[in-house]
């Protein structure tokens, strides 16, 4: 049995559109985990953060993983593509977060699912529009109309899944 989740994508270090195009590309290769759909990508401005601005985009895969399962997974990947913590909301070369696991609620010390702040970012909201519009309250998306985070012009990676 598989499950539809959703994961956001984001990178402003480094070459960020390529590696969210790689990132998927992983994300393809996880086991059991077919990705099924990708946003646009979306350049926005650091929100409660520094550094240059992001490239953000959103993924569906269908999934016979955990979400805490699919959650070291995408730690993995990011690892892989150099992901450091230096500090809170650092810059980063990839960032990979579990938005939603099937219609699951999960409140656990490692993971919370839905994310508990994805309706207030634009950088989510608008990707994950573009693929699941039924998950976006026209309420949250109006709300974060004043955070900048535009559509990139398209290219031939866009479905690179």
């Amino acid at each position: 049995m598989t499950v539809a989740a959703f994961v956001g994508l984001g990178a402003n270090l480094g070459d960020a559109r390529a590696t969210l195009a790689w990132a998927v590309r992983q994300l393809a290769a996880m086991p059991s985990t077919t990705v099924t759909a990708r946003s646009r990508f979306y350049r926005s401005a650091p929100l409660e953060a520094d550094g240059p601005d992001y490239v953000n985009a959103v993924a569906r895969v269908e999934t016979a993983l955990t979400a805490p399962a699919l959650l070291r997974a995408l730690q993995a990947i990011e690892h892989a593509a150099g992901r450091t913590r230096p500090y809170w909301h650092a810059p980063r070369t990839l960032d990979l977060d579990l938005l939603l696991y099937g219609r699951g609620r999960i409140w656990s010390a490692e993971l919370t699912v839905p994310h508990p702040r994805m309706l207030e970012r634009a950088f989510v909201l608008a990707p994950l529009h573009d693929i699941a519009p039924e998950w976006v309250p026209a309420a949250a998306l109006a709300a974060v109309a004043d955070q900048m985070c535009v559509p990139l012009e398209e290219s031939d990676d866009r479905r690179a899944c």
